[in-house]
């Protein structure tokens, strides 16, 4: 891409350098993510307030979720590297419409896990997979922008999604999360139909170089490399601390701490998609050419000040000053997602070669789902058992070893990788095809 475009001077310069395939990927993001922002803050509250399953227990179904994900991760990321990442999204895809399907007519434990089942996979399979197409269309550092913009897309359909789904449940009738739960179903289709049309000759498979041995590509190899592992450490923390605890922890903090609504719940993550929407492309424009770990120290600070602002609501509990709290809480957090969402994986796949990307991004995923494991079991236990505070105090800890994590990184990864040496060539406007 041209230089003025690597700075980020504007989003329509990012948009006229991509191509083809890259403005399909980003143009249906929103709608896509629509039904997911409908039920992301809600799937606690519904398991637990209508459907009548304890904190805990909820918090262990909704750690099964990411423990099936972990297990599907790695061959998932081999199967990527062979068959190639259009073909692996689409299976993802078609399990996240039946796992949502039936979960929108889930009444016991049991069958909420058989959903939680195919959502696992999709989850487990979809992000190395996706990482690996755009990467396959988008080179240097327009890879760093692109994973921001795809995220700011993300999130104005969850955040959408979001204010409908508050809008709109009522946990005095059931069936209004059913729907919410079969609109999550039928936006999946969109990626499906996107896939088999207009992207249909785009497998995002690259062979492996002659020269090259095929041992070279196992996990126990790419374990070995110190900046991996690193890197993996500070990816498993920051799901613990940030999106573990925003899916479980912050929903039940809110209602069994803070006693703020559903419908402030959903305009929490209202303004989390405002802020990221509003700042995200600001913030690309701000790192562009800086040191990434030193963004992701920038974040943990940030992290840090929302949930110890999300604590402080409890002593205002069912208080204006508590939903204001909450919302608050949001904005802090949301922010430090923009400084996230763009480095993590740009590292990652800077690091990996062509043909391993499917390996690499698996590797940083399973880091992203033992996370997610660990997250919601440990809020639920502690929020259910009512230690509110030392569940604060133990997430601003965290947050505090996530900045530590970030400065030994610095110190493993090439500074290239890290974002202070750029690329002036264009974005390639075709990317690998059958």
């Amino acid at each position: 891409m041209s230089e003025a475009t690597a700075s980020g001077q504007s989003m329509r310069g990012f948009w006229a350098e991509l191509s083809t395939e890259g403005r399909w990927l980003l143009s249906t993001v929103a709608v896509q993510t629509l039904g997911r922002g409908m039920t992301l803050p809600f799937t606690v509250i519904y398991l637990h307030e209508v459907r009548g399953i304890s904190l805990d227990l909820a918090g262990l179904l909704m750690a099964f979720i990411a423990v099936v994900a972990l297990a599907v991760t790695g061959p998932g990321g081999s199967l990527t590297d062979r068959v190639g990442a259009r073909t692996m999204v689409l299976a993802a895809t078609a399990a996240q419409v039946v796992g949502c399907t039936i979960l929108a007519f889930a009444t016991t434990p049991a069958v909420v896990a058989v959903s939680f089942l195919f959502i696992g996979f999709n989850f487990g399979v979809s992000w190395p997979a996706f990482n690996a197409l755009v990467a396959a269309i988008v080179t240097g550092p327009a890879r760093q922008q692109y994973f921001g913009v795809n995220f700011a897309l993300v999130n104005l359909g969850i955040g959408l999604g979001g204010v409908i789904g508050g809008l709109y449940t009522d946990v005095r009738e059931p069936s209004t999360f059913t729907v919410i739960f079969l609109v999550n179903a039928v936006t999946m289709l969109v990626p499906i139909v996107l896939l088999l049309g207009p992207l249909r000759h785009v497998h995002g498979r690259v062979e492996r170089p002659a020269d090259v041995d095929a041992g070279q590509g196992s996990y126990r190899t790419i374990l070995r490399d110190p900046a991996v592992i690193w890197v993996t450490l500070l990816t498993f923390l920051g799901t613990f601390v940030g999106y573990g605890q925003m899916e479980a922890g912050f929903p039940a903090f809110a209602r069994q701490v803070s006693h703020v609504s559903t419908g402030v719940v959903g305009f929490a993550f209202a303004v989390n998609t405002a802020v990221i929407v509003g700042l995200q492309f600001f913030v690309l424009r701000r790192i562009t050419g800086r040191r990434r770990t030193r963004a992701l120290v920038v974040m943990a600070a940030l992290w840090a000040s929302a949930w110890v602002l999300l604590g402080l609501t409890g002593l205002a509990a069912g208080t204006v000053l508590a939903a204001a709290g909450v919302l608050a809480f949001h904005a802090l957090f949301a922010l430090g997602e923009t400084l996230l969402q763009p480095t993590i994986p740009a590292i990652t796949n800077d690091l990996a070669p062509d043909h391993l990307r499917g390996r690499y991004n698996a590797v940083n995923a399973g880091a992203f789902q033992a996370g997610t494991i660990l997250g919601p079991v440990v809020a639920g236990v502690m929020l259910d058992h009512q230690w509110s505070s030392a569940f604060v105090v133990m997430i601003v800890a965290g947050c505090a070893a996530m900045a530590a994590l970030a400065r030994v990184v610095e110190t493993r990864i090439t500074p290239a990788v890290n974002g202070l040496q750029t690329d002036s060539g264009r974005i390639p406007q075709v990317p690998v095809h059958d």
